[in-house]
């Protein structure tokens, strides 16, 4: 498995395989979101981009919105058995596009 699917990192999310990293916590805490947020773009959203050969398991950042409609970034990895919720983060103009979903050219 390279390239993870939402079908796949949602139904793994419905049957209760997930891990939330220390990081995202602390993420979480830091831009004051929740983990429904996190599930709002998981089910909500789309990949715009994977990271197939990251380690230790594939991870791919999902584009959507927090509760409130504010644009809002994910990353979450799998190994085809768990997801593992990364990070989330506020996408920003000066790195994304107007769509929050195509990166800027460095």
């Amino acid at each position: 498995m390279k390239e993870l699917s939402l079908k796949l990192l949602r139904e793994l999310c419905d049957s209760g395989n997930v891990i939330w990293s220390d990081h995202i916590h602390k993420r979480l805490n830091e831009r004051i979101l929740n983990r429904k947020d996190v599930y709002n773009v998981l089910y909500n959203g789309k990949i715009i981009e994977q990271y197939p050969d990251d380690y230790p398991h594939p991870s791919c950042l999902i584009s959507g919105k927090d509760l409130q409609g504010n644009p809002l970034h994910i990353v979450v990895a799998c190994n085809g058995i768990t997801v593992t919720m990364v990070t989330a983060y506020f996408p920003t103009e000066d790195k994304f596009e107007d769509n929050f979903e195509t990166r800027k050219e460095k």
